[in-house]
């Protein structure tokens, strides 16, 4: 019986970013405020969305588990990126490397199917507002990411809002009907915009620095944006927030 020489891959050694230690520092600094701050922003919104009433709705509901999902996917890339910065690189094991993977796919999985509900439901609140309320119920929201793929949901229920809008004669009518749904594509632009870049378009002409950079787009910074974009654009988590404060520290 013939024995094969076979070495089993056990460990990788990560070499970090080849450049001067200004830019390390700078980076280091870079990712860390970046780190806070998408932890703090978005534990802002899951609390907001918890205490108060007036967000108690199905798309705040989709936003706070958005940015439960955004904190895994930050917590699981920045940490041992600080680490490799601080250290001129690292080493990591297999197993150790397959776990990060699965924490980092998990949560971007359900970033899709999030993303995909949440498109779903600005289709129902533009093109069938008196409808919303009986077909968002707590047993619907549970079938929809099961029953539906994410990209083909976002892609249809954005063409219908679009002829909606289209079909909309006041220029008032279909900016507020805009507004309503802004946000949200700004944020599945971003997203799935650098996700095809990344792993679709070839990589014929990218360079790795710019591979790089567009990983950290998607997996440190939309993080970072998701709950800027949804309280700087959201009249409802402003007026959380003012009375939030009223609340608690002016009384």
């Amino acid at each position: 019986m013939q024995e094969n020489n076979l070495t089993a891959v056990t460990e990788f050694f990560l070499l970090g970013f080849q450049n001067s230690q200004f830019s390390k520092i700078f980076l280091f600094c870079l990712f860390f405020v970046a780190y806070f701050g998408t932890i703090c922003g978005n534990l802002l919104i899951i609390t907001l969305v918890s205490t108060s009433k007036t967000l108690h709705t199905p798309m705040y509901f989709f936003i706070s588990q958005l940015s439960i999902s955004d904190m895994l996917v930050i917590t699981d890339i920045v940490p041992n990126l600080l680490h490799i910065l601080l250290n001129n690189g690292g080493a990591i094991t297999f197993i150790h490397c397959m776990t990060q993977l699965y924490f980092l796919c998990a949560p971007e999985v359900i970033e899709c199917f999030l993303l995909a509900v949440m498109s779903y439901d600005r289709y129902v609140a533009i093109c069938n507002p008196f409808h919303y309320t009986s077909l968002m119920t707590h047993i619907y929201l549970l079938a929809i990411p099961i029953v539906f793929i994410p990209t083909t949901v976002i892609v249809v229920s954005y063409t219908c809002i679009v002829v909606a809008i289209l079909r909309i004669q006041s220029n008032t009518g279909r900016h507020k009907a805009f507004s309503t749904c802004s946000s949200h594509l700004i944020v599945v632009s971003i997203f799935y915009g650098t996700l095809f870049t990344v792993y679709v378009v070839p990589k014929i002409g990218q360079t790795l620095t710019v591979t790089k950079i567009l990983s950290l787009l998607y997996t440190v910074f939309t993080p970072l944006i998701n709950p800027i974009i949804y309280s700087l654009r959201n009249k409802d988590i402003k007026k959380a927030v003012h009375e939030t404060i009223h609340k608690h520290v002016i009384w």
